[in-house]
């Protein structure tokens, strides 16, 4: 049965964002939105994975669990989704302060 879906994908390439258009609509730069099903939503996933080289991605679709969706994420993040007894959520990584990267004389 087909669901919604959004999908985040920054700094991927040219065919990739066609693909992705092809079944989403592209209602920002990043932001694809549409109603697809689990098999073309998992193709579609598994075709960004493995062509993002630099860039990164988050897929969210309707679940059957507490918060009623999931997360997939790809590619280098400052946000990583922790699941905490069913629950997903989200653990910030700090960003490195002017002192920390500065190196010692």
């Amino acid at each position: 049965m087909p669901a919604m879906t959004v999908i985040s994908a920054t700094a991927v390439p040219d065919h990739l964002r066609g693909a992705l258009t092809r079944w989403l609509l592209e209602v920002t730069p990043t932001l694809y939105i549409g109603t697809i099903s689990a098999r073309v939503r998992t193709e579609l996933w598994n075709n960004l994975t493995t062509c993002l080289t630099q860039g990164s991605a988050v897929l969210a679709y309707p679940a059957a669990n507490e918060q009623g969706f999931t997360l997939h994420t790809a590619g280098p993040q400052r946000r990583d989704p922790l699941d905490f007894d069913g629950l997903t959520l989200i653990a910030f990584q700090r960003l490195p302060t002017s002192q920390e990267t500065a190196k010692p004389t």
